[in-house]
């Protein structure tokens, strides 16, 4: 059996408190053999680093600050993260980007926290993992000041629309599918839309504890996503594709190793 990837793994998430170990044994039964850890708050880097430690033959991670947490970066903090870099040699720099659907930081401090970040990705030739909800226009802008100079990113937890979709291959990123394109109902124009993706540009996500597939059988009473249920959604999205599950995995597969490494 092909091994999977799940590019989008919240293991420092509370859900993950009492059983995280048991979580990992489950996904890598269910041939989900490569995490990556992905940082919200400078505050998790210990936490991530522990897991990294112990998991390190299967674990990439992030460092940086996801835009909800956009509050907690200033001068200071982006030195710190400059030096947690140098010394700690992440994958990638984020989840970093703009959410306007929920505000939880301002629109200033998000713009701030969004624009320092590419700028520590360009300095340390990083690539960016990237999170962007209800601010694609205000996004697109910011990331075409540094087009010339980003490494690469990766658009994780995709759900927009075509002309999003084209805009970012446009900027040359690669493009992450969560367990959202398995509700048929909501995700109508996504669903169509997962044709134009490039293979070679497509990476497979859970985003795990959160968005577990809607379509999925025997659910946990928790309604907690884990990485064991990456195969499923590689189904779907093969299906949406018009290529084989295991044509997909392997895809998907090359691609984040490539990227992430």
């Amino acid at each position: 059996m092909p091994q999977l990837f799940d590019i989008a793994c919240n293991f420092t998430s509370k859900q993950f408190n009492k059983d995280l170990d048991e979580t990992i044994e489950r996904a890598i039964s269910a041939n989900v053999s490569q995490f990556l850890i992905v940082s919200a708050s400078l505050t998790d880097t210990k936490d991530i680093q522990d897991i990294f430690k112990k998991y390190k033959s299967h674990c990439a991670f992030t460092l940086g600050t996801h835009p909800h947490h956009a509050s907690e970066i200033n001068e200071v903090e982006i030195q710190k993260m400059r030096v947690l870099i140098s010394e700690l040699n992440p994958n990638a720099i984020g989840e970093t980007g703009l959410d306007f659907f929920r505000n939880i930081s301002t629109y200033e401090e998000q713009l701030f926290a969004f624009d320092e970040q590419i700028k520590l990705a360009i300095e340390f030739n990083k690539p960016l993992y990237l999170h962007q909800r209800d601010a694609h226009e205000d996004f697109v802008k910011i990331i075409k000041k540094y087009k010339n100079d980003i490494n690469k990113g990766v658009v994780h937890c995709f759900t927009g629309t075509k002309k999003a979709l084209d805009d970012y291959l446009e900027l040359g990123f690669h493009i992450g599918l969560t367990g959202w394109v398995c509700d048929e109902r909501r995700n109508v124009e996504l669903r169509k839309t997962i044709k134009d993706i490039p293979r070679e540009r497509l990476l497979i996500e859970t985003d795990s504890p959160y968005l577990i597939p809607r379509n999925l059988e025997n659910k946990p009473k928790t309604n907690r996503n884990e990485p064991q249920y990456l195969p499923h959604i590689a189904n779907e999205i093969a299906g949406l594709m018009g290529i084989t599950k295991n044509n997909l995995i392997d895809i998907t597969y090359k691609n984040s190793m490539d990227f992430f490494n």
